[in-house]
């Protein structure tokens, strides 16, 4: 159902350009009323239906049909009147950068008013741009219709299966790519990665080195001092020559939690002091040895890495084509 709304109409400081607009509205529906009519009324089968049913009609209406081009212009003088209109209140008011902006946006309303043939129905653009600003004022409400819901659920799904096919074209030209043995990997490491060596040493030394500040202080330390010092307590304790220091009399027992404290102690000291002394000059020089290495493992990660890229891209194709407009219905 189209709602109307009065008190819209009477708010907006568009009162007199809307109910032109409604003018306008009219007139269009009754010159295309015409030119379906004539077209029809062109052809045989209708003119000799009409003269079955009603002889005074056809006689009344055939000055009309061999005038009506004469008929047609003054429809199409007033339909450029507006246009003119409208065009020299926008220079008036500046609503384009330039004076001659508004002939290019409103091309629907110039295509429309030419008097021949089939570009006379292109006026039913007309019809849609007067809706489109009374809807944009909202004067009328024309999403409740059922034309607009049937129009806007078939454009949906036109859009869906066009952008559901071009995408699924573009993935699958990607997995062809990858399947070919496309060097992505070595192109992300190469282009991507080494182009940003410094920013990623420097950051990756600046962790690195603040997590050896973090060893030393008391507090933010203490969760990895104590899983170093259990770590180096099994160790210690499963090694058989220091098992031996546990048959020494009395002193076997203290001797042993020394050793295991003092082992504890050198293993995070030797940590903190290695992340300190991190620069990224050194992670630099690690990733050089690392990023240019090649052998049997990491041509085999590598591969691995792109199976999962094409696994990917086919769950994204399937995600992708599904029809989500048949849900609706």
């Amino acid at each position: 159902m189209l709602n109307f709304s009065l008190k819209r109409l009477r708010e907006s400081h568009e009162g007199t350009w809307l109910l032109l607009d409604f003018f306008m509205l009219g007139l269009l529906i009754l010159n295309l009323a015409l030119i379906l009519f004539d077209s029809l009324y062109a052809t045989d089968m209708v003119r000799q239906s009409l003269n079955q049913l009603s002889p005074a009609l056809l006689d009344w209406y055939q000055p009309l049909h061999a005038n009506f081009i004469l008929i047609d212009l003054v429809f199409v003088g007033i339909f450029l009147s507006e246009f003119m209109l409208r065009w020299l209140v926008a220079i008036k008011r500046k609503d384009y950068l330039r004076w001659y902006f508004y002939p290019f946006i409103h091309w629907y309303d110039l295509v429309g008013c030419i008097p021949v043939g089939g570009a006379r129905f292109l006026r039913f653009l007309r019809i849609f741009s007067i809706l489109y600003r009374l809807q944009k004022y909202k004067i009328i409400d024309i999403k409740d219709t059922a034309p607009y819901r049937f129009l806007r659920f078939y454009y949906q799904v036109f859009v869906e299966e066009v952008s559901d096919r071009v995408v699924i074209k573009v993935l699958s030209d990607a997995q062809d790519d990858l399947r070919q043995g496309s060097p992505l990997l070595d192109d992300i490491i190469n282009k991507v990665l080494a182009t940003r060596r410094p920013v990623l040493c420097q950051w990756l030394a600046s962790i690195l080195v603040h997590s050896g500040h973090t060893l030393n202080h008391e507090q933010s330390g203490e969760v990895v001092r104590q899983h170093v010092q259990d770590s180096v307590t099994k160790a210690v304790r499963d090694n058989q020559q220091v098992a031996r220091l546990r048959l020494v009399p009395v002193l076997g027992g203290s001797v042993e939690k020394m050793l295991e404290n003092a082992v504890s102690d050198i293993v995070v000291q030797s940590l903190a002091n290695l992340l300190l002394d991190v620069t990224p000059a050194k992670i630099d020089q690690l990733m050089t040895h690392g990023l240019g290495a090649s052998n049997l493992q990491e041509q085999a990660l590598d591969q691995e890495m792109l199976n999962v890229v094409d696994e990917c891209l086919q769950l994204l194709k399937q995600h992708v084509g599904k029809q989500r407009w048949k849900d609706a219905l």
